[in-house]
């Protein structure tokens, strides 16, 4: 007993079928292999605590600057602490960091742990204006209730009102 269709017809396109299915297939499966290695995951300090990234491997780390944890040396290395509201992590980075990275502000380091368990940084992103956070940093902190965005008190400055060039509303 033959397990082929007896139509012509459906029998070339079962062939063909049986042809194109794995040529896709191992097309797909080369494809998430060359990309395995570009694929960023995006941890805050304490999702990194648990998933515990293998050393070396490529991630983004964000959370909010510790204040009084930057310290800069002279050879332009600077070291800082990434926190949410469970757990820190020791952040080194060699190079100039972004005009708007200051204590106590959402950043994103992009690089990957050591060994020793430092994130080495390649490259470090902060926000660029007040309400800014990146989406991810922002979900993760109002998931642990850290949250400063919407329904904080606005900044102390701001424009002046029109015509007024105190900043205290009309004369």
């Amino acid at each position: 007993m033959s397990f082929l269709p007896k139509s012509r017809k459906a029998r070339t396109r079962l062939l063909l079928l049986s042809i194109i299915a794995p040529v896709v297939a191992v097309a797909v499966g080369l494809a998430l292999f060359g990309m395995r290695d570009s694929i960023s995951f995006f941890y805050t300090p304490s999702q990194a605590a648990a998933a515990k990234p293998e050393p070396g491997r490529a991630i983004q780390l964000g959370g909010l600057v510790t204040e009084g944890s930057v310290v800069k040396h002279p050879d332009g290395r600077v070291e800082f602490t990434v926190r949410d509201n469970i757990s820190a992590d020791r952040v080194v980075f060699q190079g100039d960091l972004p005009d708007l990275f200051r204590e106590g502000q959402g950043i994103v380091a992009e690089g990957a742990y050591r060994a020793d368990g430092v994130f080495e940084a390649k490259r470090v992103l902060a926000k660029h204006d007040e309400t800014y956070m990146p989406k991810e940093v922002a979900d993760a902190l109002k998931e642990q209730g850290e949250w400063r965005g919407k329904g904080a008190p606005p900044p102390a400055y701001g424009p002046p009102a029109y015509g007024d060039k105190t900043g205290r509303g009309p004369t």
